[in-house]
């Protein structure tokens, strides 16, 4: 069992020919409601790539939030831990995505900013049984390092997406319950305080994100691929190329596709070359949930 901890959203997104600039009115051309938030993407990917997943998050007493709800079933999510918060929104993200298929988000945290360590306690029975937790940073951080703890003694593997990644540091104790950390090239430079910006700096900011204290890190690259450590030497895993459309979720995808992969075993190296597969296709297709692929799609 893969247990998600994090965020559900709906997603509002609107395509444009280019990111608007502070205090710039540009006119879209489509609009479309999809589900979303990192907690909720990492959650379906899991499930349509062959996982057996269970969700703890949550939403609002409000229709966003019964689809929510409704929507995870049919993707054959256990969402018996997804609570519903009264007097509180479900989660929203703006997303306005150019014609190269690169968007930027504002997320309205809502119900996702409610997860509490109580939550965590009550699922306690569900992540002490898991074989892998995945987390991300769109729920507080407290609320993670308790589920990171309850996992840790449970002998899971504790995977971490550091996204959105915050303005002050993770905590050492956090970093140290995890087994795996997936920043980008951009959180895994505000992590460890080097700049990425070739395969040599890489290397650097990967080996000082694991003398913080985690045991695997991956960095992800978008359309190179993504970078572990091997022996002191870097390894680039390459992505396919294709033609991007839409990034938003690819991360997701990967995260829970990786998790997926490392889950029935696959090498390290695999794992990523598999995670990197279900990414580029999400890439090709708009929205969240409607961009990730099912299982069939990767093993074809």
């Amino acid at each position: 069992m893969i247990v998600v901890i994090g965020s559900s959203n709906t997603d509002m997104v609107i395509r444009v020919k280019h990111l608007p600039a502070p205090g710039e009115t540009i006119i879209g051309h489509d609009f479309m409601t999809n589900q979303g938030g990192k907690g909720a993407n990492q959650a379906v990917a899991v499930s349509r790539l062959g996982g057996r997943v269970a969700f703890v998050a949550r939403v609002g007493d409000d229709g966003f939030g019964r689809q929510a709800i409704e929507l995870l079933r049919q993707e054959g999510i256990d969402t018996t831990y997804v609570r519903t918060t009264e007097g509180v929104a479900t989660g929203v993200a703006l997303i306005p995505v150019d014609d190269k298929g690169e968007n930027s988000i504002i997320v309205a945290s809502g119900a996702n900013a409610l997860l509490s360590e109580d939550d965590i306690e009550a699922a306690r029975p569900l992540i002490a049984q898991a074989s892998t937790v995945l987390m991300q940073l769109e729920t507080p951080i407290a609320t993670l390092l308790a589920a990171a703890r309850i996992a840790r003694e449970a002998g899971a593997r504790v995977v971490l997406n550091p996204a959105p990644f915050p303005p002050e540091p993770l905590p050492a104790e956090l970093l140290q319950c995890l087994d795996l950390i997936t920043p980008n090239e951009t959180e895994a430079s505000m992590m460890s305080g080097i700049q990425v910006t070739d395969e040599a700096s890489a290397l650097r900011a990967i080996q000082a994100i694991q003398a913080q204290g985690v045991r695997q890190v991956v960095v992800t690259a978008g359309s190179k691929g993504a970078y572990i450590e091997e022996g002191g030497q870097l390894r680039c895993i390459p992505s396919r190329k294709v033609q991007a459309v839409d990034t938003t979720a690819a991360g997701d995808t990967f995260n829970g596709a990786l998790c997926v992969a490392l889950s029935e075993g696959l090498a390290f190296p695999e794992a990523i070359r598999f995670a990197n597969c279900a990414a580029s296709i999400s890439v090709t297709r708009l929205g969240a949930w409607r961009s990730i692929p099912r299982r069939d799609e990767i093993d074809s």
